[in-house]
């Protein structure tokens, strides 16, 4: 227990560094320009049938396109390096005491540290110029674990995961819980831009999380195609485009209250 807490106090003064705390503001506005080049891609394929991913590889193949996008890309990879680290380090910090609602946070703190890692490291592929597709990615990903026994089952199983979280994140801009995340109001605007994005990105997210499950029913590593297959399915339907622009519309208001959460987090 002494060496657990001791980690613990390590983690929190790594927590407590204002440079990794800088560096996790500016990686929360980073994510917040992401957010809205993918909404930008997703508005262009709801009228253009454009051919770019609406996902972070499509974001980040756009910044790759110029020599400033490419200052962006080295600017996103310290700055999601940053706050995957800070989240870490914030995860590390909780102590348990034996609580469930303490180990929920800090497996939840461990997951979104792992995935703005991922977004670091996918940066840093793009800005030494080796692009690779979120799309293809999630497709390869699931057909290794189709191959395998008892795969189909764990493969729906990581989609029902993800509509949870997804549901998650609507639960979370409807209640506007997403405000205990900031160490004050950020106003009347930045609120309900929170509300109307997270509700969208839950949204989006529940969508991907049908793909998994619709691939591992069909046994159809192609059908698991992430974001930017989720967003495309709304076009395929009933009033396709408007749907697809809602969404779009959401996931950039989600971009604008990412700004806002770059200001007011609780850093």
């Amino acid at each position: 227990m002494t060496q657990l807490s001791n980690v613990a106090s390590a983690a929190d003064k790594v927590e407590g560094q204002p440079v990794l705390q800088n560096g996790a503001r500016a990686g929360y506005a980073l994510n917040g320009v992401l957010h809205l080049m993918i909404a930008w891609i997703a508005l262009q394929i709801a009228w253009t049938a454009s051919g770019k991913s609406a996902d972070q590889s499509g974001a980040l193949q756009t910044l790759a396109g110029s020599s400033l996008g490419r200052l962006a890309l080295w600017s996103a990879v310290l700055g999601f390096l940053a706050l995957g680290l800070w989240q870490l380090a914030s995860a590390v910090a909780v102590r348990t005491r034996g609580k469930s609602s303490q180990w929920a946070d800090k497996i939840k703190g461990i997951s979104k540290a792992v995935v703005y890692l991922a977004l670091a490291w996918t940066s840093f592929s793009f800005a030494k110029g080796q692009p690779s597709s979120s799309k293809s990615q999630s497709a390869d990903f699931t057909a290794t674990l189709l191959q395998h026994p008892g795969g189909r089952l764990l493969v729906a199983v990581i989609g029902l995961v993800i509509i949870g979280v997804g549901t998650y994140h609507v639960v979370k801009g409807w209640t506007k819980k997403f405000l205990t995340d900031l160490s004050e109001n950020p106003g009347r605007l930045a609120t309900r831009a929170g509300v109307i994005g997270y509700i969208a990105k839950g949204i989006a997210l529940a969508l991907v999380g049908v793909l998994f499950v619709t691939a591992a029913s069909q046994n159809s590593a192609s059908k698991a195609t992430g974001l930017d297959g989720a967003l495309r399915s709304l076009r395929q339907q009933a009033f396709g485009p408007w749907l697809l622009t809602a969404v779009g519309l959401g996931i950039a208001a989600y971009g604008l209250y990412s700004f806002a959460r770059a200001r007011h987090a609780r850093v």
